[in-house]
């Protein structure tokens, strides 16, 4: 009897979209020390299909002495990243060197359902380190890693990249990645010198664009605040899917609906509690840098009207983890208490207030973040 195991069937562009990854709309998109594990979770319980890791360096984890950047950027050890209740899911790395890249993937292929190549950070220690957007300008090398991983990886390798300022520029890059091997491409619709104060509006036509000039799927990138933009997005461009990256970390339940149809804005100190019971279940235990990370995010619209709180957690030093934990729970708790007495004694018939045409929910609920104009 052959008791060998099975080697999985590795599925291509819509096949592999529709039959493993379930035909997800609703993506949440990779993002550095904020879309890991607990993240994950509480994102599955409002409604995201599909879940991206945070950004992972293919050159640390190359190296085998690197173990706590193993652990702090997957681990392995107790089965729960990668495992039945965080999946569909896709890892995403960073890198510039193919053979670094294959070694990376094929240790965490059997833990995900693809591979996602990093083409898009436009942060300076991309362009320092020579990977993200800053690839963008060597085209024979990003076909080489796609089609390193196409060639020699169990599982589909996927693509994040940034428009180019030329629509036609735009269309001949992303049909590259798409000869190279890559099955879903996410297009984001900024440049990559759109990016912090400057970051403007992400522009969907050129995602339409590509989506008309591929055959892959194309999920959809950018200016998506409200539940409400996602269809919007959809309709515009025709993606497959939309993916979020800031404005879901705001606001977990963004791809969440009502059970008539609206936006789900819940109270933020709600989602915070819940968060952290997360995070306090599993075995893997999540770094607390990216713990404070979520709740000055999902807390941020009261954090004005609460300093004492806000001057806690960014006080917080030393201490156990358990500890530290603890005291991101009370901080959220004591939150809770004051946003229930602000909304009791809000008025019932309280009037939408707008900030540049964008909808400025009350302070008590999770919402999106507005950059200054």
């Amino acid at each position: 009897m052959d008791t060998s195991p099975t080697k999985r069937v590795k599925l291509s562009g819509y096949e592999f979209y529709e039959k493993v990854l379930g035909s997800p709309k609703f993506v949440v998109a990779p993002m550095v020390d904020q879309s890991e594990l607990p993240w994950r979770m509480l994102s599955r319980r409002y409604g995201a299909q599909l879940v991206y890791t945070p950004m992972i360096n293919a050159k640390m984890w190359s190296l085998p002495h690197h173990t706590t950047y193993r652990e702090n950027n997957f681990n392995l050890e107790h089965g729960e990243e990668g495992g039945p209740m965080d999946r569909p899911l896709i890892v995403q790395f960073c890198t510039n060197d193919p053979d670094q890249l294959l070694v990376s993937a094929q240790a965490l292929a059997p833990q995900c359902d693809a591979v996602d190549i990093n083409l898009g950070c436009p942060q300076d220690i991309a362009k320092k380190g020579k990977y993200g957007a800053f690839l963008q300008d060597d085209w024979d090398l990003i076909y080489k890693l796609i089609n390193t991983l196409h060639l020699n990886l169990d599982v589909p390798v996927t693509a994040k990249f940034r428009v180019f300022p030329t629509v036609e520029k735009t269309v001949e890059y992303a049909r590259m990645l798409e000869r190279a091997g890559a099955q879903i491409l996410t297009c984001h619709g900024r440049t990559r010198e759109q990016r912090g104060v400057n970051a403007g509006l992400a522009d969907w036509d050129k995602i339409k664009a590509v989506k008309e000039a591929v055959s892959v799927p194309v999920f959809a990138n950018g200016n998506v605040l409200f539940g409400s933009d996602v269809q919007r997005l959809l309709d515009h461009t025709g993606a497959d899917a939309v993916m979020s990256g800031e404005g879901q970390l705001y606001n977990a339940a963004l791809f969440y609906k009502t059970p008539d149809g609206q936006d789900y804005h819940p109270l933020h100190a709600d989602l915070a509690l819940e968060y952290l019971a997360i995070v306090r279940g599993l075995k893997t235990q999540t770094n607390l840098g990216a713990v404070k990370g979520h709740m000055f995010k999902l807390m941020r619209p009261a954090l004005n009207i609460a300093p004492d709180l806000r001057d806690r957690m960014a006080k917080m030093r030393g201490g156990t983890w358990e500890s530290s934990i603890d005291e991101y729970e009370a901080i959220a708790r004591e939150m809770k208490e004051r946003m229930e007495k602000d909304a009791q004694a809000a008025p019932k018939d309280l009037e939408p207030v707008f900030q540049g045409g964008i909808r400025v929910m009350p302070h008590w609920l999770a919402q999106p973040y507005v950059r200054p104009a």
